[in-house]
């Protein structure tokens, strides 16, 4: 199967409405709407190990081929290591700030939608009544989502320093201070310690993927007790492609979640 990393540069049409959620230029969402009545709203984040060089530009053809589906799509743009405010704590209160806005505003079941780093965001997302008072995006309770699709996400952190992936990429986003204080309230393995019965969390994750291991969702799964659907030969860039084979699971994940 075709590794389908021309994703990153594929043309794709842009979003029909962009709206701000904070004054720094990273601090915005991009919205697509389908032909008829939605049939929920899809929030997309994007990956990229957290670092600036990538940006939501290459979830256009999903977001594009999702509201084709019949979805609503909103593509988060978040502050990432490299650029000011990036990194712990600001990538997470962007992520916060910008989904709290989607769902105030929604009147259809919101369903998250991350990819690699996205997916890690999309998790701790889902569980942010978990976090420690005081964590950056706590809130008090359960957010008001119908679910979560992580594409090959980077779901434990421990691992993704262990092995250095992509060159220190989770060094480099948590900063410094990697205490387990710090890891308890970033880590999606350890926000989902116990099991997160009442959360649906689906995570789809190709067996030939080079860039996020799927040890990484094994390890998730095993300690949440979410869905993971392992996908053969199939590596890490298919998951968004709305041109592979593989595209079909996803659609059919977001199904499932928006009811």
């Amino acid at each position: 199967m075709s590794a389908s990393r021309d994703i990153l540069t594929r043309p794709a049409a842009g979003p029909e409405r962009t709206l701000r959620y904070g004054p720094e230029a990273d601090q915005i969402i991009d919205l697509w709407q389908p032909a008829a009545e939605p049939r929920a709203l899809v929030v997309v984040m994007h990956g990229g190990y957290w670092r600036a060089e990538y940006d939501r530009m290459y979830t256009y053809s999903m977001c594009v081929a999702l509201a084709a589906e019949g979805y609503a799509v909103a593509s988060i743009e978040y502050r990432r290591a490299g650029r000011p405010g990036g990194g712990r704590p600001g990538t997470f209160e962007d992520v916060a700030a910008a989904l709290d806005l989607l769902c105030a505003e929604a009147d259809r079941p919101v369903v998250l939608l991350g990819h690699s780093a996205g997916g890690h965001l999309a998790v701790w997302a889902a569980l942010r009544d978990r976090l420690p008072v005081g964590g950056a995006g706590r809130l008090p309770a359960a957010p008001p989502v119908a679910g979560v699709v992580s594409l090959a996400g980077v779901l434990d952190l421990d691992a993704a320093l262990a092995l250095d992936l992509d060159d220190g990429a989770a060094a480099e986003f948590l900063g410094e201070d990697r205490s387990e204080a710090v890891l308890a309230q970033t880590d999606p393995t350890r926000l989902a310690a116990g099991g997160v019965s009442g959360r649906p969390l689906i995570l789809l994750h190709g067996d030939a993927d080079e860039q996020v291991p799927l040890a990484l969702s094994r390890t998730f799964a095993a300690a949440s007790g979410a869905k993971l659907r392992e996908l053969a030969g199939v590596g890490h860039f298919e998951l968004v492609d709305p041109l592979s084979a593989v595209w079909p699971e996803v659609v059919r994940a977001v199904a499932e979640l928006a009811g």
